[in-house]
């Protein structure tokens, strides 16, 4: 019997093995917090930022996106110096608005991917700022535009491979 569908959701909804949604996220997590330490201008990379945007487009879901979102960066959150929860604010609304446009769009599509991690990751560093000037009340804090921009491309043409690896850890039926 074929199986029918009702949406785009359910017909293009991705699902991956357990293992994979606990070891990719924490090896991530790992690599953004210890990279760093190695070679300093690694600091750039965000990698738990590509797998926030990876996973919510994935699953097409604006609730699995936001928790995707809140886990990820309340982890994110651990080992650095900043509060809890500053991450966490950010990719749960990253988390969110990537499975909201997943369900819009075709997001298979390398240009889209790119453009996609491109603005997201513009939009983490607007969010970052808003919560840090606005809930923190740091007057002082200012974004380097310029600097942002570089941190948006570089962490554009990282996901590029990382989503191609990551399209092949699905368990698609």
């Amino acid at each position: 019997m074929a199986r029918r569908f009702t949406n785009r959701r359910e017909l293009e909804e991705h699902h991956f093995h357990p293992a994979v949604l606990v070891a990719v996220p924490l090896g991530a997590l790992f690599l953004h917090a210890y990279l760093p330490h190695i070679w300093a201008p690694l600091g750039i990379l965000d990698l738990p930022l590509i797998l926030v945007l990876y996973f919510a487009v994935s699953w097409r879901s604006p609730i699995a996106g936001t928790l995707i979102g809140t886990a990820i960066g309340l982890l994110q959150d651990l080992p650095s110096n900043q509060y809890i929860g500053f991450n966490g604010m950010a990719k749960a609304i990253i988390g969110y608005a990537a499975a909201s446009i997943g369900l819009k769009i075709d997001v298979e599509n390398v240009i889209t991917r790119a453009a996609m991690n491109f603005g997201f990751c513009l939009l983490q560093s607007v969010l970052f700022f808003v919560i840090e000037r606005f809930l923190l009340g740091n007057s002082t804090y200012a974004l380097r535009w310029i600097h942002e921009l570089l941190r948006a491309a570089i962490n554009a043409a990282v996901a590029l491979p990382i989503f191609f690896l990551l399209d092949r850890t699905r368990m698609d039926e």
